[in-house]
Order: C-alpha cells, then sequence, then structure tokens
C-alpha cells in the first residue's frame, strides 16, 4: 500500500511539473494582456463575423475573454451586457466548445496532439453550433436574466495588475496540483489492485463504440469529469505506462474537446437564465457524432494502407 502511494504522488508531482510549465507563463501573460488594449484588438478583429451567427458586434468582448481566460471571465461579459435568451445561449454553447484555449490546446500539444487539430476542432465546433442554432431555434426573444456571478476587482496600477496576474497564475499550479496528485494516487492504487481492469471493462462497449481501446477508461472518465487540463495529465501518465496508441489519444481528445468536464462546465451557465439540459445534449451528441465519425475514417484509411502494403509485398515476391 505505501508503495501505490510513494509512486502515484510521484506521479501526480511529475504531472504536475509537466503541465505547470505550461499553465503559469500562459495564466500570467493573459492575467496582464487584460488590462493592455490587445483583447479590445480582438475584439474589433472578431466583431464583423458576429451578425453571421446571429449576434450582436460587442458579444465579441465574451468570445475573446472566455477563449483567453476560461468561462468564468466569459460569463463575466455577458453579464455586462442586454441580451435575450437565444443570444445569451448561443455565447454559451460556443463558450462551452471554446474556452481557455491557450492553455488547453498547448497542454494538448503535451499528449503528442498537435495543437491547430484542437484549435481548429474548438473554435470550428463553436462556429458552427452557433449558426445552427441561430437558423434552427424561432423562440428565445425573450430578455434574459442573470443571477450572480462574482467578477474580479478593479485593479489599481500596473503594480497590482503583476501581483493579480501571479496570485491567479500560483493558485492555478496549486489548484492543479490538489486535483492531479489526489487522483495519480487513487490510479496507482487502481492499477495495482486491479480496479482499473473492472473500470475498464464497464466502460469497454462505450469505449469500443467510439473507436477506442479499453485503455482509454481513465483518461474518459478524468477528462469528463474534472476538464480538458487535467485530464490531460491522466492522459500523459497512460501514453507512459498504459501503452495508449497515438489513435486513442487522438480520438479521445477529440471527443473531450468537444465535452469534457460537463457536470462543472454545465452549471456554471444556470444563472444566465438559459436552458442548460439542451446544452448538455449538444455537447454529448457532437462529441460522439464527430469521434465516431473520425474513428471510422481512420480505420478505414488504415485499413486501405495495409491493402497497399499487402499488394506491394506480393508484386515485389512475384
Amino acid at each position: 500500500m505505501k508503495a501505490s502511494f510513494n509512486k502515484g504522488v510521484f506521479a501526480g508531482l511529475s504531472t504536475t511539473w509537466t503541465l505547470g510549465k505550461v499553465i503559469f507563463p500562459i495564466t500570467l501573460l493573459v492575467g496582464i494582456l487584460r488590462h493592455t488594449p490587445v483583447i479590445d484588438w480582438a475584439v474589433k478583429l472578431i466583431s464583423p463575423i458576429m451578425s453571421l451567427i446571429g449576434l450582436p458586434g460587442e458579444a465579441a468582448i465574451p468570445l475573446v475573454l472566455g477563449n483567453l481566460l476560461n468561462l468564468y471571465a466569459g460569463i463575466a461579459g455577458i453579464l455586462t451586457m442586454d441580451l435575450s435568451v437565444k443570444e445569451v445561449f448561443i455565447l454559451a454553447v460556443m463558450l462551452s466548445f471554446s474556452h481557455n484555449l491557450l492553455i488547453e490546446s498547448t497542454v494538448a500539444s503535451k499528449v503528442g496532439i498537435k495543437m491547430w487539430i484542437i484549435v481548429l476542432v474548438r473554435i470550428g465546433l463553436a462556429l458552427l453550433s452557433a449558426a445552427a442554432i441561430r437558423f434552427l431555434w424561432n423562440g428565445g426573444s425573450e430578455t434574459a436574466h442573470y443571477g450572480l456571478i462574482s467578477q474580479d476587482h478593479a485593479a489599481n496600477g500596473w503594480g497590482d495588475i503583476l501581483l493579480q496576474a501571479l496570485i491567479k497564475a500560483s493558485l492555478g499550479i496549486l489548484q492543479l496540483a490538489v486535483i492531479v496528485i489526489p487522483l495519480m494516487i487513487i490510479i496507482q492504487f487502481m492499477k495495482d489492485y486491479g480496479w482499473l481492469n473492472r473500470l475498464s471493462g464497464l466502460l469497454a462497449p462505450f469505449t469500443r463504440f467510439l473507436g477506442m481501446k479499453e485503455n482509454t477508461s481513465m483518461t474518459m472518465v478524468a477528462g469528463l469529469t474534472i476538464g480538458l487540463a487535467y485530464g490531460a495529465g491522466v492522459m500523459i501518465q497512460a501514453v507512459k505506462e498504459d501503452g495508449v496508441s497515438r489513435k486513442d489519444i487522438t480520438l479521445a481528445f477529440i471527443f473531450l474537446v468537444s465535452c469534457h468536464a460537463v457536470v462543472e462546465d454545465t452549471l456554471i451557465f444556470i444563472p444566465l437564465g438559459i436552458p442548460v439540459w439542451p446544452l448538455l445534449a449538444i455537447r454529448l451528441s457532437v462529441a460522439v457524432l464527430l469521434t465516431v465519425i473520425i474513428a471510422k475514417i481512420w480505420s478505414k484509411r488504415e485499413l486501405t494502407a495495409r491493402k497497399d502494403k499487402e499488394y506491394e509485398t506480393n508484386y515485389d515476391s512475384f
């Protein structure tokens, strides 16, 4: 038992260090940039496309804040605007697919997934879902009524700005350690006592349906419950110890970029006065559909490549 605990702690610290080297500098940089003209420049850049997805130009503000920072920053931006329920719902769906883009996409690259793939999938899903809701939903014209969500206090001078950014970056690492280290200890005990194999067996039908092997089950559970960035810690460990293939890791991440931290990310939208069950249904259905399609295309290409190789081998032998 002690050996399992120590091994879990070591794995947790190692993962925290790997992810912390990404999370700390990006959080610090964005925390400073939000007090510069960079945010305003990004808003002006994407404002012209807002009308194409049924949103006013100023709706670019929560989108930029949510993608550069996190969902809470995006929601704080929404709170400053008078929007309809439909407009808030569109923003919520977009932010659920695409938020905290810098950190989560960079963390994905640590697992071996190309960053541009993650960014393209998340932004693409956000835009396509927004356009679909705009044209398919005729309701939601009433004004949205918001609940109470805390916002950051105003910074006084660059010293305060730097201090706030350092505190946020440090708290981000602390939060990461608090989540990842116990998680790695639990996973180590589950491995050593055979519980992980049982869990993999229970989830096997679902993972096979998505085109993945059973050893991705813990990765999927972590991503669905605690999020993409923290779930990446489990992925990194899985790649090292469980021999998870590049195909399975890619498919798992494709699923999780569409649908991760489903409980937290869904519940925090409740104060915005929008229907959250459709939001959850959209994320789950899109994640399943997208992953299954990519898995089938990937398998078909693998089969074609094997046939071509066999043909070349037979031809050379002849």
